[in-house]
């Protein structure tokens, strides 16, 4: 038998609950007619809190990867696919750089929410030194030109906020120590060793031999021609260590080539326009402790770039293999949490990605965004967000 008393009761209950549910309505309902609604209605999340996870700011460092043709729409939309905001222009001209030049890419990205974080000085040209980069390196007639040429280029990425101008200084890049070998799953690892190139003769093309303190008066030169235009016109010069960091190459002594030497080249031109790309893979292949170096440059605010790469070194300059960011000697979440500490704002490359099967059959266009350089940016980017709610809490 139903019980009436109760089925009465809870007959009361629920049309208590509707009538308050109906008040509740016709209070808010003001409030939600002007409250965008629907699939296109903007999403709002609460006040100062950001569902998910930490995201790249003004107040973070900034991934980027190379982009081969800045003005490029397509090349462009696959960068921003991988969530890339800040771009490597290396495939550039001789100098100098003019307005013509930089300000239809500055606008170019501008579209797609973009920015170049940095450009490197054309360094190799046709599979061998740029002729005009010869003069500077060693002290040739017409260096001079060549400098003049840089300083224009300085003042122009300063007008269109362009923040990070890279250099190299080798006399001779060491690569003929390189060969490719099978690592992880038979992807294309770099393995170097300096018995391979140790006695292999210069090349006429670079221009006679040049030993270790002339290349250093040289580069002194060049600093303190460079970096005072760079500082007034807001504008970081990086500086690339050698790498490979052989002792020699070619009948040349290399600079930049132990910790030793970028502690020299910092305090040669105390500024904090004079600044190192600092890369975590060279340091191991050095054989010294990334974090510890790491930490004396990001101390000091000398770190102009950041390039995040991981190898297993064997003998200090010599002997080394460079693999998957995951696989090697480095910790790479250490290496991510010093440049949090350390409030680092710039860019970080994940650099030199592995050889990967699925990217051999893919046009030439396509290879600045495949699978290896993806998997470098996926591993990069979740070191990065762990740092940042590891270390800052975000």
């Amino acid at each position: 038998m139903i019980d009436d008393k109760k089925f009465s009761r809870h007959g009361m209950i629920r049309r208590s609950f509707l009538a308050g549910a109906a008040a509740a309505a016709a209070t808010y309902a003001p409030a939600l007619a002007q409250t965008p609604q629907g699939p296109d209605a903007p999403y709002n999340p609460k006040p100062n809190k950001r569902i998910g996870q930490p995201q790249e700011g003004p107040d973070t460092p900034k991934l980027t990867i190379y982009m081969d043709d800045m003005l490029s729409e397509p090349e462009a939309i696959r960068i921003k696919q991988l969530g890339i905001n800040w771009i490597d222009a290396q495939a550039v001209p001789e100098q100098p750089w003019g307005m013509d030049y930089l300000q239809p890419r500055v606008d170019a990205l501008k579209k797609h929410d973009m920015h170049i974080g940095i450009m490197m000085i054309r360094w190799s040209y046709k599979g061998g030194m740029d002729p005009e980069m010869n003069k500077i390196v060693r002290g040739l007639p017409g260096r001079d030109e060549e400098i003049a040429k840089i300083k224009q280029t300085i003042v122009n990425m300063g007008k269109l906020g362009i923040p990070v101008l890279e250099w190299n200084f080798y006399n001779h890049r060491a690569t003929d120590g390189y060969q490719q070998v099978p690592g992880r799953g038979g992807a294309g690892y770099s393995e170097f060793r300096y018995d391979r190139m140790k006695d292999l003769p210069p090349l006429p093309a670079d221009g006679a031999v040049q030993n270790y303190e002339d290349t250093w008066k040289h580069m002194t030169y060049f600093l303190k021609e460079v970096i005072p235009v760079a500082e007034k016109n807001n504008v970081i010069m990086s500086v690339h260590p050698n790498d490979p960091p052989a002792p020699m190459s070619r009948g040349s002594a290399q600079v930049l080539n132990s910790f030793n030497d970028w502690k020299r080249l910092v305090e040669t031109v105390n500024s904090p326009s004079n600044t190192m790309t600092w890369d975590c893979g060279v340091t191991r292949e050095l054989g010294e402790d990334p974090i510890v170096v790491g930490n004396w440059l990001a101390s000091r605010n000398r770190i102009g770039q950041v390039h995040f790469r991981n190898v297993v070194m064997r003998k200090p300059r010599e002997d080394y293999t460079e693999v998957f960011p995951d696989d090697g000697d480095n910790d790479m979440f250490e290496v991510m949490k010093l440049l949090v500490k350390n409030n680092y704002k710039h860019t970080i490359f994940p650099e030199h990605p592995r050889g990967l099967d699925t990217d051999k059959l893919l046009p030439k266009e396509a290879q600045t965004t495949n699978s290896g350089w993806a998997y470098d940016v996926g591993h990069c980017r979740a070191m990065l967000q762990i740092a940042l709610r590891q270390v800052r809490g975000l």
